[in-house]
Protein backbone atom coordinates (compact mmCIF):
# COMPACT_ATOMS: atom_id res chain seq x y z
CA UNK A 1 0.00 0.00 0.00
CA UNK A 2 1.28 3.46 -0.85
CA UNK A 3 2.12 5.86 1.95
CA UNK A 4 -0.34 8.68 2.50
CA UNK A 5 1.06 12.10 1.76
CA UNK A 6 -0.50 15.11 3.47
CA UNK A 7 -1.57 17.99 1.22
CA UNK A 8 1.03 20.70 0.85
CA UNK A 9 0.74 24.30 -0.36
CA UNK A 10 1.24 24.45 -4.11
CA UNK A 11 3.98 26.86 -5.10
CA UNK A 12 5.11 27.58 -8.69
CA UNK A 13 8.19 25.44 -7.99
CA UNK A 14 6.13 22.37 -7.03
CA UNK A 15 3.28 23.06 -9.46
CA UNK A 16 5.20 22.79 -12.72
CA UNK A 17 7.10 19.56 -11.98
CA UNK A 18 3.81 17.82 -11.17
CA UNK A 19 2.09 19.12 -14.30
CA UNK A 20 5.05 18.36 -16.54
CA UNK A 21 5.43 14.86 -15.10
CA UNK A 22 1.78 14.00 -15.71
CA UNK A 23 1.98 15.50 -19.21
CA UNK A 24 5.05 13.41 -20.03
CA UNK A 25 3.36 10.17 -18.93
CA UNK A 26 0.29 10.94 -21.05
CA UNK A 27 2.52 11.95 -23.96
CA UNK A 28 3.94 8.42 -24.04
CA UNK A 29 0.79 6.39 -23.38
CA UNK A 30 -1.40 8.40 -25.76
CA UNK A 31 1.31 8.76 -28.38
CA UNK A 32 1.73 4.99 -28.55
CA UNK A 33 -1.99 4.29 -28.53
CA UNK A 34 -2.91 6.90 -31.13
CA UNK A 35 -0.27 5.71 -33.59
CA UNK A 36 -1.46 2.08 -33.73
CA UNK A 37 -3.56 2.74 -36.85
CA UNK A 38 -0.30 2.95 -38.80
CA UNK A 39 0.32 -0.73 -37.99
CA UNK A 40 -2.94 -2.00 -39.53
CA UNK A 41 -1.61 -2.42 -43.06
CA UNK A 42 1.75 -3.98 -42.04
CA UNK A 43 -0.04 -6.34 -39.65
CA UNK A 44 -2.48 -7.34 -42.37
CA UNK A 45 0.37 -8.05 -44.79
CA UNK A 46 2.38 -10.02 -42.22
CA UNK A 47 -0.44 -12.07 -40.70
CA UNK A 48 -3.02 -12.25 -43.50
CA UNK A 49 -5.78 -11.87 -40.91
CA UNK A 50 -7.73 -9.32 -42.95
CA UNK A 51 -8.87 -5.78 -42.18
CA UNK A 52 -12.03 -6.85 -40.34
CA UNK A 53 -10.13 -9.06 -37.87
CA UNK A 54 -7.45 -6.48 -37.16
CA UNK A 55 -10.09 -3.75 -36.81
CA UNK A 56 -11.94 -5.93 -34.31
CA UNK A 57 -8.79 -6.38 -32.20
CA UNK A 58 -8.21 -2.62 -32.19
CA UNK A 59 -11.91 -2.05 -31.46
CA UNK A 60 -11.60 -4.29 -28.38
CA UNK A 61 -8.62 -2.12 -27.49
CA UNK A 62 -10.80 0.98 -27.71
CA UNK A 63 -13.26 -0.58 -25.28
CA UNK A 64 -10.57 -1.90 -22.92
CA UNK A 65 -8.83 1.46 -22.76
CA UNK A 66 -12.08 2.91 -21.46
CA UNK A 67 -13.06 -0.05 -19.27
CA UNK A 68 -9.69 -0.06 -17.52
CA UNK A 69 -9.88 3.58 -16.44
CA UNK A 70 -12.68 3.40 -13.85
CA UNK A 71 -11.06 0.24 -12.45
CA UNK A 72 -7.58 1.74 -12.19
CA UNK A 73 -9.19 5.03 -11.17
CA UNK A 74 -10.93 3.37 -8.21
CA UNK A 75 -7.61 1.82 -7.17
CA UNK A 76 -5.94 5.24 -7.43
CA UNK A 77 -8.72 6.91 -5.42
CA UNK A 78 -8.36 4.29 -2.70
CA UNK A 79 -4.59 3.71 -2.51
CA UNK A 80 -2.98 6.47 -4.57
CA UNK A 81 -1.98 6.58 -8.26
CA UNK A 82 1.28 4.66 -7.91
CA UNK A 83 -0.05 1.13 -8.21
CA UNK A 84 -2.21 1.98 -11.23
CA UNK A 85 0.57 3.79 -13.07
CA UNK A 86 3.23 1.11 -12.49
CA UNK A 87 0.91 -1.79 -13.35
CA UNK A 88 -0.15 0.01 -16.50
CA UNK A 89 3.45 0.51 -17.59
CA UNK A 90 4.14 -3.21 -17.20
CA UNK A 91 1.05 -4.20 -19.23
CA UNK A 92 1.83 -1.68 -21.97
CA UNK A 93 5.41 -2.85 -22.41
CA UNK A 94 4.51 -6.54 -22.31
CA UNK A 95 1.68 -6.17 -24.82
CA UNK A 96 3.86 -4.32 -27.32
CA UNK A 97 6.71 -6.84 -27.00
CA UNK A 98 4.43 -9.86 -27.48
CA UNK A 99 2.44 -8.55 -30.46
CA UNK A 100 5.01 -9.52 -33.14
CA UNK A 101 4.91 -13.12 -31.89
CA UNK A 102 1.14 -13.66 -32.38
CA UNK A 103 -0.51 -14.48 -35.69
CA UNK A 104 -4.16 -15.13 -34.82
CA UNK A 105 -7.10 -12.81 -34.24
CA UNK A 106 -7.35 -14.06 -30.65
CA UNK A 107 -3.66 -13.43 -29.98
CA UNK A 108 -3.81 -9.96 -31.47
CA UNK A 109 -6.91 -9.20 -29.42
CA UNK A 110 -5.12 -10.23 -26.22
CA UNK A 111 -1.94 -8.22 -26.89
CA UNK A 112 -3.13 -5.05 -28.64
CA UNK A 113 -6.77 -5.26 -27.62
CA UNK A 114 -6.34 -6.04 -23.92
CA UNK A 115 -2.76 -5.64 -22.64
CA UNK A 116 -1.65 -2.56 -24.57
CA UNK A 117 -5.04 -0.87 -24.22
CA UNK A 118 -5.42 -1.54 -20.48
CA UNK A 119 -1.82 -0.51 -19.86
CA UNK A 120 -2.30 2.77 -21.71
CA UNK A 121 -5.59 3.30 -19.85
CA UNK A 122 -3.90 2.96 -16.47
CA UNK A 123 -1.60 5.83 -17.41
CA UNK A 124 -4.24 8.01 -18.98
CA UNK A 125 -6.60 10.91 -18.35
CA UNK A 126 -8.70 9.81 -15.38
CA UNK A 127 -5.76 8.73 -13.22
CA UNK A 128 -3.47 11.64 -14.14
CA UNK A 129 -6.06 14.41 -14.06
CA UNK A 130 -7.52 12.97 -10.85
CA UNK A 131 -4.08 12.89 -9.24
CA UNK A 132 -3.34 16.50 -10.19
CA UNK A 133 -6.80 17.82 -9.27
CA UNK A 134 -6.37 16.52 -5.72
CA UNK A 135 -3.03 18.30 -5.43
CA UNK A 136 -3.98 21.69 -6.90
CA UNK A 137 -6.21 24.59 -5.82
CA UNK A 138 -9.43 25.18 -7.82
CA UNK A 139 -8.10 28.10 -9.85
CA UNK A 140 -5.26 25.98 -11.28
CA UNK A 141 -7.16 22.80 -12.13
CA UNK A 142 -8.69 23.76 -15.49
CA UNK A 143 -5.39 24.94 -16.95
CA UNK A 144 -3.53 21.94 -15.50
CA UNK A 145 -6.05 19.58 -17.14
CA UNK A 146 -5.58 21.34 -20.46
CA UNK A 147 -1.82 21.19 -20.14
CA UNK A 148 -1.85 17.47 -19.32
CA UNK A 149 -4.14 16.89 -22.28
CA UNK A 150 -1.77 18.85 -24.49
CA UNK A 151 0.95 16.42 -23.45
CA UNK A 152 -1.11 13.57 -24.88
CA UNK A 153 -1.58 15.54 -28.09
CA UNK A 154 2.14 16.18 -28.35
CA UNK A 155 2.62 12.44 -27.98
CA UNK A 156 0.49 11.87 -31.08
CA UNK A 157 2.46 14.54 -32.93
CA UNK A 158 5.71 12.85 -31.90
CA UNK A 159 4.87 9.15 -32.13
CA UNK A 160 2.96 9.07 -35.43
CA UNK A 161 5.95 10.12 -37.59
CA UNK A 162 8.30 8.15 -35.32
CA UNK A 163 6.27 4.99 -35.88
CA UNK A 164 6.12 5.57 -39.62
CA UNK A 165 9.89 6.12 -39.72
CA UNK A 166 10.57 2.94 -37.74
CA UNK A 167 8.13 0.87 -39.80
CA UNK A 168 9.62 2.08 -43.08
CA UNK A 169 13.22 1.73 -41.94
CA UNK A 170 13.24 -1.33 -39.69
CA UNK A 171 9.90 -3.11 -40.04
CA UNK A 172 6.72 -3.06 -37.97
CA UNK A 173 7.94 -5.59 -35.37
CA UNK A 174 11.07 -3.59 -34.55
CA UNK A 175 8.93 -0.46 -34.45
CA UNK A 176 6.76 -2.03 -31.74
CA UNK A 177 9.87 -2.95 -29.74
CA UNK A 178 10.90 0.69 -30.00
CA UNK A 179 7.53 1.80 -28.64
CA UNK A 180 7.93 -0.66 -25.76
CA UNK A 181 11.28 0.91 -24.88
CA UNK A 182 9.62 4.32 -24.80
CA UNK A 183 6.83 2.95 -22.57
CA UNK A 184 9.42 1.93 -19.95
CA UNK A 185 10.10 5.62 -19.35
CA UNK A 186 6.65 6.04 -17.75
CA UNK A 187 7.86 4.14 -14.66
CA UNK A 188 10.39 6.74 -13.41
CA UNK A 189 8.16 9.57 -14.66
CA UNK A 190 5.25 8.30 -12.52
CA UNK A 191 7.28 8.15 -9.33
CA UNK A 192 6.49 11.72 -8.05
CA UNK A 193 2.73 11.00 -8.35
CA UNK A 194 2.73 7.66 -6.55
CA UNK A 195 1.30 8.79 -3.19
CA UNK A 196 -2.30 9.25 -2.15
CA UNK A 197 -3.18 12.76 -1.00
CA UNK A 198 -5.54 13.15 1.96
CA UNK A 199 -7.67 16.27 2.28
CA UNK A 200 -9.66 17.53 5.25
CA UNK A 201 -13.03 15.75 5.48
CA UNK A 202 -16.05 17.36 3.86
CA UNK A 203 -19.66 16.39 3.28
CA UNK A 204 -18.87 15.17 -0.23
CA UNK A 205 -15.79 13.30 0.91
CA UNK A 206 -17.82 11.49 3.58
CA UNK A 207 -19.75 9.67 0.86
CA UNK A 208 -18.43 6.20 0.18
CA UNK A 209 -17.66 5.17 -3.38
CA UNK A 210 -20.83 3.13 -3.77
CA UNK A 211 -23.03 5.92 -2.48
CA UNK A 212 -21.27 8.46 -4.71
CA UNK A 213 -21.83 6.20 -7.70
CA UNK A 214 -25.53 5.96 -6.88
CA UNK A 215 -25.76 9.74 -6.68
CA UNK A 216 -23.96 10.18 -9.99
CA UNK A 217 -25.95 7.53 -11.83
CA UNK A 218 -29.20 9.24 -10.84
CA UNK A 219 -27.99 12.58 -12.18
CA UNK A 220 -29.26 13.57 -15.65
CA UNK A 221 -26.29 15.87 -16.29
CA UNK A 222 -23.88 12.99 -15.72
CA UNK A 223 -25.68 10.88 -18.33
CA UNK A 224 -25.62 13.80 -20.78
CA UNK A 225 -21.84 13.91 -20.39
CA UNK A 226 -21.70 10.18 -21.11
CA UNK A 227 -23.80 10.56 -24.27
CA UNK A 228 -21.67 13.37 -25.66
CA UNK A 229 -18.46 11.54 -24.83
CA UNK A 230 -19.76 8.40 -26.59
CA UNK A 231 -19.93 10.43 -29.80
CA UNK A 232 -16.43 11.79 -29.22
CA UNK A 233 -15.08 8.26 -28.87
CA UNK A 234 -16.83 7.03 -32.03
CA UNK A 235 -15.37 9.89 -34.02
CA UNK A 236 -11.80 9.65 -32.72
CA UNK A 237 -11.50 5.85 -32.86
CA UNK A 238 -12.82 5.72 -36.41
CA UNK A 239 -10.30 8.30 -37.55
CA UNK A 240 -7.26 7.08 -35.64
CA UNK A 241 -7.87 3.53 -36.89
CA UNK A 242 -9.05 4.16 -40.45
CA UNK A 243 -7.63 7.52 -41.53
CA UNK A 244 -4.63 5.67 -43.04
CA UNK A 245 -7.13 3.53 -45.01
CA UNK A 246 -9.02 6.61 -46.18
CA UNK A 247 -5.75 8.14 -47.36
CA UNK A 248 -4.86 4.94 -49.19
CA UNK A 249 -8.27 4.88 -50.94
CA UNK A 250 -7.44 8.26 -52.41
CA UNK A 251 -4.19 6.93 -53.89
CA UNK A 252 -1.98 8.98 -51.58
CA UNK A 253 1.23 7.67 -49.93
CA UNK A 254 1.39 6.40 -46.34
CA UNK A 255 3.43 9.45 -45.35
CA UNK A 256 0.28 11.55 -45.75
CA UNK A 257 -1.35 9.42 -43.01
CA UNK A 258 1.56 9.91 -40.64
CA UNK A 259 1.70 13.66 -41.26
CA UNK A 260 -2.08 13.93 -40.86
CA UNK A 261 -2.05 12.14 -37.50
CA UNK A 262 0.88 14.27 -36.38
CA UNK A 263 -0.95 17.47 -37.39
CA UNK A 264 -4.01 16.36 -35.40
CA UNK A 265 -1.80 16.00 -32.33
CA UNK A 266 -0.03 19.32 -32.91
CA UNK A 267 -3.29 21.22 -33.39
CA UNK A 268 -4.77 19.59 -30.31
CA UNK A 269 -2.01 21.08 -28.18
CA UNK A 270 -3.50 24.47 -29.03
CA UNK A 271 -7.04 23.15 -28.57
CA UNK A 272 -6.31 21.54 -25.20
CA UNK A 273 -4.59 24.61 -23.78
CA UNK A 274 -7.39 26.76 -25.13
CA UNK A 275 -10.08 24.53 -23.61
CA UNK A 276 -8.31 24.59 -20.25
CA UNK A 277 -8.05 28.38 -20.31
CA UNK A 278 -11.63 28.93 -21.50
CA UNK A 279 -12.94 26.58 -18.82
CA UNK A 280 -11.80 29.07 -16.19
CA UNK A 281 -14.10 31.76 -17.62
CA UNK A 282 -17.00 30.10 -19.46
CA UNK A 283 -19.43 27.26 -18.84
CA UNK A 284 -17.82 24.05 -19.97
CA UNK A 285 -21.00 22.62 -21.46
CA UNK A 286 -21.02 25.42 -24.07
CA UNK A 287 -17.36 24.77 -24.86
CA UNK A 288 -18.24 21.11 -25.49
CA UNK A 289 -21.26 21.99 -27.64
CA UNK A 290 -19.16 24.23 -29.89
CA UNK A 291 -16.49 21.54 -30.24
CA UNK A 292 -18.96 18.84 -31.28
CA UNK A 293 -20.72 21.18 -33.70
CA UNK A 294 -17.44 22.09 -35.37
CA UNK A 295 -16.76 18.40 -36.05
CA UNK A 296 -20.04 17.97 -37.93
CA UNK A 297 -19.19 20.98 -40.10
CA UNK A 298 -15.61 19.82 -40.76
CA UNK A 299 -16.64 16.30 -41.82
CA UNK A 300 -19.26 17.75 -44.18
CA UNK A 301 -16.64 20.04 -45.73
CA UNK A 302 -14.21 17.11 -46.06
CA UNK A 303 -16.79 15.06 -47.98
CA UNK A 304 -17.26 17.73 -50.65
CA UNK A 305 -13.59 18.71 -50.92
CA UNK A 306 -11.14 17.23 -53.46
CA UNK A 307 -9.15 14.44 -51.82
CA UNK A 308 -5.61 15.79 -51.99
CA UNK A 309 -2.81 15.79 -49.44
CA UNK A 310 -3.59 19.46 -48.68
CA UNK A 311 -7.23 18.54 -47.97
CA UNK A 312 -6.17 15.87 -45.47
CA UNK A 313 -3.73 18.24 -43.79
CA UNK A 314 -6.32 21.03 -43.48
CA UNK A 315 -8.94 18.55 -42.28
CA UNK A 316 -6.52 17.19 -39.68
CA UNK A 317 -5.63 20.62 -38.33
CA UNK A 318 -9.31 21.54 -38.03
CA UNK A 319 -10.15 18.30 -36.26
CA UNK A 320 -7.09 18.55 -34.08
CA UNK A 321 -8.32 21.76 -32.46
CA UNK A 322 -11.09 19.74 -30.76
CA UNK A 323 -9.66 16.18 -30.99
CA UNK A 324 -9.16 15.43 -27.29
CA UNK A 325 -9.71 19.01 -26.14
CA UNK A 326 -13.07 17.66 -24.96
CA UNK A 327 -11.29 16.00 -22.03
CA UNK A 328 -10.55 19.08 -19.83
CA UNK A 329 -14.14 20.43 -19.88
CA UNK A 330 -15.61 16.94 -19.41
CA UNK A 331 -13.34 16.19 -16.44
CA UNK A 332 -14.00 19.69 -15.13
CA UNK A 333 -17.75 19.16 -15.26
CA UNK A 334 -17.48 15.86 -13.39
CA UNK A 335 -15.45 17.63 -10.70
CA UNK A 336 -17.97 20.46 -10.50
CA UNK A 337 -20.92 18.11 -10.20
CA UNK A 338 -19.51 15.60 -7.71
CA UNK A 339 -16.29 16.93 -6.21
CA UNK A 340 -12.77 15.54 -6.40
CA UNK A 341 -12.78 12.62 -3.96
CA UNK A 342 -13.78 10.06 -6.58
CA UNK A 343 -12.94 12.05 -9.70
CA UNK A 344 -10.69 9.33 -11.15
CA UNK A 345 -13.50 6.78 -10.83
CA UNK A 346 -16.38 8.96 -12.07
CA UNK A 347 -14.41 10.50 -14.92
CA UNK A 348 -13.12 7.02 -15.72
CA UNK A 349 -16.72 5.89 -16.23
CA UNK A 350 -17.35 8.71 -18.71
CA UNK A 351 -14.21 7.56 -20.53
CA UNK A 352 -15.71 4.08 -20.63
CA UNK A 353 -18.69 5.52 -22.52
CA UNK A 354 -16.21 7.34 -24.75
CA UNK A 355 -14.54 4.04 -25.56
CA UNK A 356 -17.77 2.13 -26.10
CA UNK A 357 -18.28 4.67 -28.86
CA UNK A 358 -14.66 4.05 -29.82
CA UNK A 359 -15.30 0.32 -30.13
CA UNK A 360 -18.08 0.92 -32.64
CA UNK A 361 -16.08 3.57 -34.51
CA UNK A 362 -13.09 1.27 -35.02
CA UNK A 363 -15.06 -1.93 -35.66
CA UNK A 364 -17.79 -0.55 -37.91
CA UNK A 365 -15.18 1.33 -39.93
CA UNK A 366 -13.54 -1.97 -40.80
CA UNK A 367 -16.90 -3.58 -41.64
CA UNK A 368 -17.87 -0.63 -43.82
CA UNK A 369 -14.67 -0.94 -45.81
CA UNK A 370 -15.05 -4.71 -46.24
CA UNK A 371 -18.72 -4.55 -47.27
CA UNK A 372 -18.91 -1.29 -49.24
CA UNK A 373 -15.33 -0.62 -50.30
CA UNK A 374 -15.38 2.87 -48.75
CA UNK A 375 -16.09 4.77 -45.54
CA UNK A 376 -18.99 6.95 -46.75
CA UNK A 377 -21.60 5.67 -44.30
CA UNK A 378 -19.19 6.16 -41.42
CA UNK A 379 -18.72 9.81 -42.34
CA UNK A 380 -22.50 10.29 -42.50
CA UNK A 381 -22.93 8.66 -39.08
CA UNK A 382 -20.19 10.90 -37.72
CA UNK A 383 -22.07 14.04 -38.81
CA UNK A 384 -25.33 12.85 -37.26
CA UNK A 385 -23.75 11.83 -33.95
CA UNK A 386 -21.76 15.07 -33.65
CA UNK A 387 -24.94 17.08 -34.22
CA UNK A 388 -26.76 15.09 -31.52
CA UNK A 389 -23.84 15.66 -29.14
CA UNK A 390 -24.37 19.41 -29.45
CA UNK A 391 -27.97 19.05 -28.30
CA UNK A 392 -27.27 16.63 -25.46
CA UNK A 393 -24.88 19.06 -23.74
CA UNK A 394 -27.46 21.83 -23.45
CA UNK A 395 -29.44 20.39 -20.46
CA UNK A 396 -26.31 19.90 -18.30
CA UNK A 397 -26.60 21.90 -15.10
CA UNK A 398 -23.50 23.98 -14.53
CA UNK A 399 -22.84 27.07 -12.46
CA UNK A 400 -20.75 29.86 -13.91
CA UNK A 401 -17.02 29.47 -13.06
CA UNK A 402 -17.09 32.63 -10.92
CA UNK A 403 -19.56 30.97 -8.54
CA UNK A 404 -17.35 27.97 -7.87
CA UNK A 405 -13.97 29.72 -7.77
CA UNK A 406 -13.86 29.48 -4.00
CA UNK A 407 -14.72 25.76 -3.84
Amino acid sequence: MNAVAPPEPVTPISYWPMVLTASAVLMITMGIRQSLGLYVSPLNTATGLGLASISFALAVGQFMWGASQPIFGAVADRYGPGGSLFTGAALLVLGLVLTPFVSSEFGLTVTLGVMVAAGAGAGSFSILIGALAQRLPPERRAFASGFINAGGSFGQFLFAPLSQFLIAGFGWATALFGLAACALATIPLSWPLRHKVEHPPSAAADLGLRQQLRVALRDRSYWCLHAGFFTCGFHIAFLVTHLPGAVDLCGLPASVSAVSLALIGLANIVGSLGAGALGQHYRMKWILAVMYGSRAVLVALYLIAPKTDITFYAFSIGLGLTWLATVPPTAGLVGKLFGLRYLATLFGLTLLSHQIGGFFGAWLGGLAMVNFGNYDWMWYADIVLASLAVLVNVPIREAHPRRVAAV
